[in-house]
């Protein structure tokens, strides 16, 4: 089967990234023109109400910048790069991933060989004690019940998909239940979906006060996506 040739789309939330989003954006902008399989691409960041420097220290390495005026969340800003995307392809991306972003060709491989509909990075297992891993769990298996899929990765905000898939699956949760809603989605319809080891590394939240906030919100949101997703089904 001859690969194809796409217009790639990379959409990149961020929220408070001025001290690693232009590292992160620069990898990007060395490694997706030299990757063989890419004809054209745009890399989008949506500024979601920043209160720092980053939509100046994205500014030089962006194809375009899109600013909220105030923090919409995640899946919010998620949506906004998508509702802007030219490319027939779309991958998501941490902006925190400084120069590990290199890699983010790895996740349109199995796109272009059209052996996936969606691919998830599965990244290495953090540097410090993170959590006490109660959210992937309830994402996991809240996945598992409403669609049948068993995920390994379910949190990983690092994925590619086809563009005309999205338009296919339900609305798109605003925060941190983004991906959870979206593998379900994906799932529901008998799209494949592969997950690929890629050592991507993004910054680490730990067990402080900091840490256990984040979580928190992030159990909210996965928690609410899975309820609707319920109520839909």
């Amino acid at each position: 089967m001859t690969p194809l040739t796409p217009f790639v789309t990379i959409i990149i939330p961020a929220w408070n990234e001025e001290l690693r989003i232009s590292d992160t954006l620069r990898a990007l902008q060395h490694c997706i023109p030299a990757h063989e399989g890419i004809s054209r691409h745009e890399i989008i960041v949506v500024d979601d109400g920043s209160g720092d420097q980053t939509y100046q220290e994205a500014w030089p390495w962006a194809d375009r910048i899109i600013r909220h005026t105030k923090r919409r969340g995640k899946g919010a800003a998620l949506s906004t790069g998508i509702a802007e995307a030219k490319g027939e392809f779309l991958i998501f991306l941490d902006a925190d991933l400084q120069d590990t972003a290199r890699y983010a060709p790895l996740l349109l491989n199995p796109l272009l060989n059209q052996d996936a509909d969606m691919v998830i990075a599965k990244l290495p297992a953090p540097w410090k004690p993170a959590g006490f891993g109660f959210v992937k769990r309830l994402a996991s298996k809240g996945i598992y019940r409403l669609s049948g899929y068993k995920p390994s990765a379910p949190l990983s905000g690092q994925r590619a998909i086809r563009a005309s898939l999205l338009d296919q699956v339900g609305k798109l949760a605003r925060g941190f239940g983004f991906e959870v809603g979206l593998t379900i989605d994906v799932a529901r319809l008998g799209c494949r979906i592969a997950e690929i080891d890629v050592p991507f590394r993004h910054r680490e939240s730990g067990q402080d006060w900091q840490g256990l906030y984040h979580r928190g919100y992030q159990l909210a949101s996965v928690g609410s996506t899975l309820f609707r997703k319920w109520r839909e089904y």
